[in-house]
């Protein structure tokens, strides 16, 4: 069988650099024991890593102390904590129609327990939030705005630091996931006036599943709403409330922390914009090719500027499904179908009454023979009689 052509980055990177890998392993076998616990060398070693990983991460994001960057299992855990840790009785959350489930369902949760009051600012028809409409959107008891960096669906780039001036004008928390953006977009926390980062390792930050965190800005009140070990004051009974112990309780996915840390290295030693340019190029090869395909609808995708290399397509005649599985088992290539997590976006392309999309996301280790398969693949698809 020939080798599989890789183009579903967006759901992880793959395959991962060979350093994450090799740092990994020599990690977890040199320095697999519990940091911040003990007082012999190994567990000093191991904290070292920890806690440099979190002040790499902290740099990245441009924020300033390293212990207000905690770890979790990925992007989904820690927005359960920092909506759960932030939100209370009678608040009104504002959000968007381009957010994934790891938003939307904690979010619909609270409101259906009747703790707070949601609104779901639409995007426009090129993909994107207009900063006006969370303008519009929020009311006097809003407390907070939640936005997508950057649609895993459709690759659209939202305008965050404008998003991030109205609400710091507001007197709104501004919370985003950076969980498609964190290691493709820079992102400046200060200058954007945002106020909590949410990130998963495995996408373009290049580490395992598994890891992911936040960054919480001074003065944030997120409560604590999990409890356990820390390994510090032990004789406390409660949970203790400075950060990094505020978000984290229990022994960390050391090995994890130690890819995402292998993983961000090499992003950083790559360059971030570096990386992007040679996606966001291969991107617009695929879209430039699957354009000129008859039958082939494309979704939001007409430009490179404020855009992820993420492209949504359908054929018309067949199901996005079918389509998929026609990539994987007659061509080898691998891509993602159906609603991709994020249903009220394809509620508002009309994707939803014809179950999704075709998404293909594209990686650092893409090359152009990959996007011309892919496009050839596509083209031999399309041509067939329904």
């Amino acid at each position: 069988m020939s080798k599989m052509i890789y183009l579903d980055n967006s759901a992880t990177t793959f395959p991962k650099p060979d350093v994450v890998y090799d740092f990994m392993c020599n990690f977890y076998r040199e320095h697999g024991v519990n940091p911040g616990r003990s007082g012999f060398d190994a567990a000093i070693e191991t904290e070292e890593v920890v806690h440099s990983t979190r002040k790499m991460l902290t740099e990245l994001f441009n924020g300033d102390n390293p212990n207000r960057l905690t770890f979790s299992y990925n992007a989904s855990d820690s927005l359960n904590m920092v909506l759960m840790g932030l939100a209370e009785p009678g608040d009104h959350v504002v959000t968007t129609m381009l957010e994934h489930n790891s938003v939307l369902r904690p979010l619909h949760h609270l409101m259906i327990d009747k703790v707070i009051e949601l609104t779901h600012v639409p995007f426009d028809g090129h993909g994107y939030i207009d900063p006006e409409d969370i303008r519009k959107a929020i009311r006097k008891n809003t407390k907070m705005v939640v936005v997508n960096h950057s649609s895993n669906v459709i690759g659209t780039v939202q305008p965050i630091a404008e998003i991030g001036k109205i609400c710091r004008e507001a007197g709104v928390w501004f919370v985003v996931d950076s969980s498609q953006s964190a290691g493709a977009i820079p992102i400046d926390m200060k200058a954007m006036n945002v106020d909590v980062i949410v990130f998963t390792g495995h996408k373009c930050l290049m580490g395992p599943t598994g890891i992911g965190g936040s960054y919480v800005m001074e003065n944030v009140p997120v409560r604590y709403t999990r409890y356990g070990g820390t390994g510090v004051r032990s004789a406390q009974k409660t949970h203790l409330e400075e950060f990094p112990y505020r978000l984290e309780c229990g022994t960390l996915n050391l090995v994890g922390v130690a890819g995402l840390h292998a993983g961000l290295k090499w992003v950083l030693e790559q360059g971030v914009e570096n990386l992007h340019h040679k996606e966001i190029m291969l991107w617009d090869r695929l879209r430039k090719g699957v354009q000129q395909i008859g039958n082939v609808i494309t979704y939001c995708a007409e430009s490179i500027e404020n855009q992820n290399p993420v492209l949504s397509l359908n054929i018309k005649g067949f199901e996005s499904g079918d389509v998929g599985t026609m990539l994987d088992v007659d061509y080898n290539i691998a891509c993602r179908t159906g609603l991709q997590c994020a249903p009220m976006v394809h509620e508002r392309l009309g994707t939803d009454k014809i179950h999704g999309t075709v998404r293909i996301s594209i990686g650092p280790f893409n090359t152009e023979e990959h996007i011309d398969a892919a496009i050839t693949a596509i083209g031999e698809i399309a041509s067939i009689r329904r």
